[in-house]
């Protein structure tokens, strides 16, 4: 790397650049400009290039890199015109194509640019006003689209975020503009909708405890927070200032302006079921960049002003975004950002925040995963107290927390235990193998267990819970598979023994798939029936195929038509579920993988597995295991990623046909050009191309023509794989959610009949919190004791049913939330043929909150 790379790259860090442990702005500043005045003039350009590259990927260097182009400009005015053309030019293409990260950043850099008086307060003021237009006209009934609010929202938060960079010095230039901003931020506020964000909070809002819903949405509380800077004197500890120092040298240089920039307009707006899908698109392209998970007392930061706090998480989160896939750098800078105090809770809580964030995580969850390891080791005295702090806040809160939260938080912690040799206090929470097996806390260790499990190995995992007495008992059992035909001493053998051991001897002997057929159908079902026959063939093909992966993916491919024969129709494919489950009964992972396996094989469809999730032995399971919710996630995403690569195979084919038809239209006016060519010899005219020529284009032209007649047809053939998996889509969410409504009409047991289940299962959740004054043992006899209250017809406790519905219906939103963008295009059919006026109304609620819809009631 070129020496001037090195100084911009490294600028403000403790580097061999700068001296180990020196971290003086002014010295970096001026060696930095040192370095760059002398490359100026031979390598301007990429000079240029590089340091936008910077401003825009470290954007927490922002206010030093606004000094050195300060500075530059006293030296060379046109070298600074060109980064703000270009720079006009970047944030009018992001605003254009939506990149709302680049908007952002490319603000709070002209922000800072114009601290360094580089450009003028007043086309800095004239961009915010530009801005705040834009978003009033959004939301403005008559004239915009309040469906699209989340866009306008979007850009007065662009506004409010650059000031922590520089609202002191447009306070101190321009006062009356900066006012008038202020003023109009605050009638936009007005006339905007507040937020009712219920549908993506991390906790759930229970009887009684519905004050979330009147606490400020995120642009209420930016605004408080930057109104309490406004009347603090703008001032703010978190953000560097380094323009102070070179002030008097900075004043001498020319202020430039800004061009204009302009805002699209928004979609038309729309009424109805198709006003929601909008604001739904509308979110997923301006989506809300944090939502605070508040783990730890106000008091782990009290020493940080509000504004500071916003500052903090914007480096972080900034961070976690220019260094995803470098998990070692990105530790490294969070470690090391520059702010004056400690930030170590706020670090946790913003991390586990983005981790959680729903409807999805900006990232996937491994590189938090990695990121907080790294730290860990990065800060072995605070970090570790600081994870496992945020660890027992979450889960003294798990029965309230969103259930695709908890299902990433327990995929998170049990990695994160696995990268520190499985190493945790678990006989802190040993006394849940005494709650009801059902309750939230125990059901959450359970699965943390079993993940360990799938990580390592049954006796690590044994030895790591050795001090939690009786916590074993949670352990899934050692082996996992139940293979009913295993010869053992003194057991008599059955038929279906000898069956199994024939089948066993046929693969061993590779027997054909289609001798194996006609032995099935004719000695196996004629005699034994259907039922016999699934049985033998499945147990014995799975226990083949059990030693690994490898050899259950084998068995596969190669036994899948004897399997496809046996079960061609849903009724029977459920069965062929039944009976994996019934093998792997004591592995999850193992069901899991060969259900997998055999819908992609398409031995099963997805609806198949979705009648055995909703079948009774499955909604047993609902409150007490994520087994059957493990296997619908999967049947959905893999139908949803077969319509992905479709929609990418056909783009691109697309494109090819474009290329294609190109590149015939060339060959041919190549072709035509060489056979218009005569020439005269003995009076008559003749061709003046050589013959082979004009062959060769001709086949050229021939072949090019074929090429796009072929595209084309496989853009016809994957168009229509694409109609046929959408409609298997939308058969997939039908069959879902009426399964849900039956599922729930019907109930765990007829506990509910008196409608007291509600406030039976308020009182569940609030007896399940942690107390940290009160001793375990209470808790565990409080929780007996509630165990033990009356039981229903079939033996389920009035709280086990009030949990079993609680979960499901958390799973309803879990589910909606998750697939809402391919959910909206069947919306109407889901209306008629589901969401009719019998359907449970907290039924119908989980689902219009999943889409965040409003619900009818009002």
């Amino acid at each position: 790397m070129s020496v001037w790379r090195s100084h911009l790259l490294r600028i403000g860090d403790r580097c061999p650049e700068y001296g180990l442990g020196n971290v003086d702005f002014k010295e970096h500043i001026d060696a930095c400009c040192s370095v760059v005045f002398r490359e100026l003039e031979h390598s301007g350009e990429d000079i240029l290039k590089f340091l936008l590259q910077c401003a825009e990927q470290l954007p927490h260097k922002i206010p030093l890199y606004g000094v050195v182009i300060g500075l530059i400009n006293l030296e060379n005015e046109d070298f600074v015109k060109r980064i703000l053309e270009i720079t006009q030019i970047n944030l009018q293409d992001a605003i254009s194509s939506e990149k709302c990260d680049q908007i952002r950043v490319l603000i709070r850099f002209l922000t800072a640019l114009m601290c360094s008086k580089v450009i003028s307060p007043g086309s800095l003021v004239n961009l915010f006003e530009t801005l705040l237009s834009s978003a009033c006209t959004i939301v403005e009934e008559e004239k915009g689209n309040p469906s699209w609010q989340p866009r306008a929202d979007f850009y007065v938060f662009c506004i409010l975020s650059s000031f922590p960079w520089g609202g002191a010095e447009l306070n101190e230039q321009v006062p009356e503009m900066i006012e008038e901003v202020m003023v109009g931020i605050q009638s936009y506020l007005s006339i905007r909708k507040h937020v009712h964000d219920t549908g993506v909070i991390f906790f759930e809002i229970g009887e009684g405890n519905d004050k979330t819903l009147d606490e400020k949405d995120f642009l209420e509380d930016l605004w408080v927070r930057v109104q309490s800077m406004s009347n603090d004197g703008w001032k703010v500890d978190s953000v560097p200032r380094p323009h102070l120092t070179f002030e008097a040298q900075l004043v001498g240089g020319k202020s430039h302006g800004i061009g204009p920039i302009i805002f699209h307009e928004p979609p038309v707006p729309s009424l109805g079921i198709d006003g929601g899908k909008q604001k739904h698109e509308a979110e997923l392209r301006y989506p809300q960049r944090l939502r605070r998970l508040n783990i730890f007392p106000s008091s782990k930061s009290e020493n940080m002003q509000p504004i500071d706090r916003f500052v903090v998480e914007e480096y972080l989160l900034d961070v976690l975004l220019f260094f995803n896939g470098c998990r070692k750098e990105c530790a490294l800078y969070m470690a090391s950002l520059p702010v004056p105090f400690r930030y170590e809770y706020l670090m946790a809580e913003t991390i586990f925040s983005q981790l959680l964030l729903l409807p999805r995580a900006p990232f996937k969850p491994i590189y938090y995963t990695l990121v907080i390891i790294d730290l860990c080791k990065a800060l072995p005295g605070a970090f570790p107290a600081v994870v496992a702090g945020a660890v027992r806040a979450l889960f003294d809160r798990i029965a309230d927390l969103d259930m695709e939260c908890r299902t990433r938080l327990i995929l998170w912690f049990s990695h994160h235990l696995a990268n520190f040799q499985f190493t945790w206090p678990w006989e802190e929470w040993a006394y849940v193998i005494d709650l009801p097996k059902w309750a939230p806390k125990r059901v959450f260790v359970q699965e943390v267990l079993e993940r360990e499990v799938r990580l390592s190995y049954w006796e690590k995992i044994k030895q790591s819970i050795e001090n939690a007495v009786g916590l074993d008992e949670l352990l899934p059992l050692k082996g996992g598979s139940n293979f009913k035909y295993r010869a053992e001493d003194g057991q008599e053998s059955s038929p279906q023994h000898a069956l199994s051991k024939d089948l066993n001897s046929m693969v061993k002997g590779k027997v054909t798939v289609h001798e194996i057929v006609l032995w099935v159908e004719e000695k196996v079902v004629a005699v034994h029936g259907f039922k016999c026959a699934l049985e033998v063939v499945i147990q014995t093909l799975l226990d083949i195929g059990s030693k690994s992966f490898t050899h259950l993916i084998t068995v596969m491919e190669r036994y899948g038509n004897v399997i496809a024969k046996m079960c061609p129709d849903q009724e029977k494919q459920v069965m062929l579920i039944d009976e994996v489950n019934s093998y792997w009964k004591d592995n999850t992972q193992m069901t899991a993988i060969a259900i997998d396996r055999m819908m992609g094989y398409r031995l099963v469809s997805n609806l198949a597995i979705v009648y055995w999730v909703f079948s009774p032995s499955s909604m047993q399971q609902f409150h007490t295991s994520d087994r059957p919710w493990e296997i619908l996630r999967n049947a959905i995403s893999k139908t949803y990623n077969r319509i992905s690569d479709l929609r990418k195979e056909i783009y691109s084919l697309k494109r090819s046909v474009l290329a294609a038809k190109e590149s015939l239209v060339e060959a041919e006016a190549e072709l035509e050009a060489a056979e218009s060519k005569l020439s005269i010899v003995n009076g008559e005219p003749v061709r003046g191309e050589n013959p082979g020529r004009l062959k060769r284009l001709k086949a050229f032209a021939d072949k090019r023509k074929e090429e796009e007649i072929s595209t084309r047809e496989s853009v016809e053939a994957k168009e229509a794989l694409l109609a046929r998996a959408l409609e298997e889509n939308k058969a997939l969410f039908i069959t879902m959610y009426k399964s849900f409504a039956n599922v729930l009409k019907e109930g765990l047991s007829h506990a509910d009949v008196d409608g007291k289940q509600d406030n039976v299962l308020s009182r569940n959740a609030d007896a399940m919190a942690v107390d940290p004054d009160e001793p375990l043992t209470m808790e565990v006899d409080e929780e007996n004791e509630r165990s033990k209250k009356i039981e229903s017809q079939n033996g389920c406790t009035i709280e086990e049913a009030a949990q079993w519905r609680r979960s499901t219906l958390a799973y309803v939103k879990a589910f909606t939330r998750q697939y809402a963008s391919e959910i909206w295009p069947h919306i109407n059919e889901l209306d008629s043929d589901v969401f009719c006026q019998d359907v449970d109304p907290q039924f119908q609620n989980a689902v219009y909150t999943g889409l965040g819809r409003p619900t009818p009631q009002s």
